[in-house]
């Protein structure tokens, strides 16, 4: 029997998403409210009661009110808001991260999706605290740019407008105050003992990003050599599906590398890199914010919760 899927904000830029994702799949059933309806409490109810998964693709207050009228019902909700990722009772949605967080997601009944910049960051700095190579209360910096897919509705219309400002045009600094709403994820996740220093950017592209966090040798206490991070790198998400450590490069071929944020677009993949010398290390991961970032690891999750294939419909 198909398995009843509701998408309560399926108007919205990640709601769409998943709808695109799952509409072709014969294992599903989705359940949909006209114009009129989705925002109506008790339509929402009945669809969220009605169904045995929902994903929340609202703000943060109305996936709380989803969460209060889904009440003790026995329906598997994915959250794709900020409001539940860092509530111990929610299973965090990175299934590569550890067989831990595999293990939670598959037996959870409530998955919270993680932020875009935040899966970036958690895929780097995660495996470097919890194989010692990062001490907890390491002064960790990070910087990253995102597509103008990632600001939702207002932005894309700010944006593709005809008669959008002139600085519309160029990358932007934003979240100056280090105050991202990413950045309680990024620190609990990650098990640091210290808030990042995070500095986020958008361009002029719709969707792609890299995250990147440059680690200090003399501050970290560690010796880093390239080849060690590597090397644990690799160990750390051997078989992984979708999350790949590329090759070590040359200094030479370091120095000629340009990397572009959007090659990942569309898809369910993250690329991790490892770059610098035993003295600096610069860690890098590409993903679609859409993608692995926000739509695809809520139906990576979905897939692992109902016990099937977790590459179904994202390959």
């Amino acid at each position: 029997m198909a398995v009843k899927i509701f998408i309560d904000g399926q108007a919205g830029t990640t709601g769409l998403r998943i709808h695109e994702r799952l509409a072709d799949r014969n294992d599903l059933t989705m359940i949909t409210l006209t114009e009129e309806t989705r925002k109506d409490p008790e339509a929402r109810r009945a669809a969220i009661l009605e169904s045995d998964v929902t994903f929340l693709c609202l703000p943060d207050d109305a996936a709380r009110e989803a969460v209060a009228l889904a009440g003790d019902a026995d329906v598997r909700i994915i959250d794709a808001s900020t409001a539940h990722r860092t509530n111990p009772d929610w299973a965090y949605g990175f299934p590569e991260l550890s067989p831990e967080h595999r293990e939670k997601i598959r037996h959870s009944k409530r998955v919270a999706v993680p932020g875009c910049y935040a899966s970036g960051f958690a895929s780097l700095v995660y495996p470097m605290v919890h194989s010692g190579l990062l001490p907890k209360d390491y002064p960790v910096q990070c910087f990253a740019m995102s597509g103008y897919s990632g600001g939702g509705k207002k932005m894309i219309a700010e944006i593709e407008s005809p008669d959008r400002a002139p600085e519309l045009y160029s990358p932007r600094f934003y979240g100056l105050a280090n105050n991202h709403k990413h950045l309680p994820e990024m620190q609990k996740i990650s098990g640091l003992e210290k808030k990042p220093m995070f500095t986020p950017i958008v361009d002029d592209y719709y969707n792609g990003m890299v995250v990147c966090v440059p680690i200090q040798a003399a501050i970290s206490g560690f010796s880093l050599e390239p080849e060690r991070v590597q090397e644990m790198l690799e160990r750390h998400y051997a078989g992984s599906n979708f999350v790949h450590v590329q090759p070590l490069k040359t200094p030479a071929e370091m120095t000629a590398t340009k990397l572009s944020c959007n090659d990942l677009r569309d898809t369910n993949q993250m690329e991790i890199f490892v770059f610098g010398d035993a003295e600096q290390i610069l860690l890098c991961s590409r993903l679609d914010n859409l993608g692995k970032g926000a739509s695809g690891a809520a139906v990576q999750c979905m897939n692992i919760m109902l016990g099937l294939d977790e590459t179904v419909g994202l390959l």
